[in-house]
């Protein structure tokens, strides 16, 4: 039966790069995906961009309001289906997810934030840990040496714990870094 995962870790853990790995292996088996990205990361448009500058066309562009149950039936012979920043998929879009892989016997592997940069869950990252069959956490390194766990939002270069849940990186001014815990309270997050 196929499974439901959620491949999750902190800002420069390397999950879209992992995401386009997973996709050409599947691909050099000569097995059909299909790659999702959420409408809300504007980053190259309908691309997936990794940090090491590799890319991948998206397959379906979800919106807010996308049945992604129905979207992904609309192809035929799909072995498994990749969704990269599934943080921003709603609770709902992550159930029918979940039914893919249940109902329809076709993998979905998602890659994505446990939390924001206030370390609040993102409501798709909340549904995944209630549903995914398998979780594995992708680990990076804060810049002190150890595992970096929070996610941290710099403006013109300024940490920063307050704002809007999203805001992508490289617009206006914006861009992330991933820190320890104690790093991160250094520089003026609270828990």
């Amino acid at each position: 039966m196929a499974k439901l995962h959620f491949k999750y870790g902190a800002m420069n853990s390397g999950k879209s790069d992992t995401l386009i790995k997973t996709a050409y292996n599947y691909e050099e088996r000569g097995l059909k995906i299909l790659a999702i990205k959420p409408q809300v990361d504007t980053k190259d448009d309908k691309s997936i961009v990794a940090r090491g500058g590799y890319r991948r066309i998206a397959d379906i562009v979800a919106t807010n309001d996308l049945d992604l149950e129905k979207a992904i039936l609309t192809h035929d012979n799909v072995a498994a289906v990749l969704v990269d920043e599934a943080q921003f998929l709603s609770e709902e879009q992550i159930s029918q997810l979940f039914s893919v892989a249940k109902n329809h016997s076709i993998s979905v592997i998602c890659y994505g934030l446990r939390a924001d940069f206030r370390t609040q869950m993102f409501p798709g990252s909340k549904r995944l840990f209630e549903v995914a069959d398998n979780i594995e956490k992708l680990p990076t390194m804060c810049f002190c040496g150890s595992q970096a766990e929070f996610n941290t939002r710099k403006i013109n270069g300024k940490y920063v714990f307050t704002g809007s849940q999203v805001a992508i990186d490289g617009e206006a001014a914006v861009e992330y870094d991933s820190l320890c815990g104690n790093c991160y309270q250094r520089e003026g997050g609270t828990i």
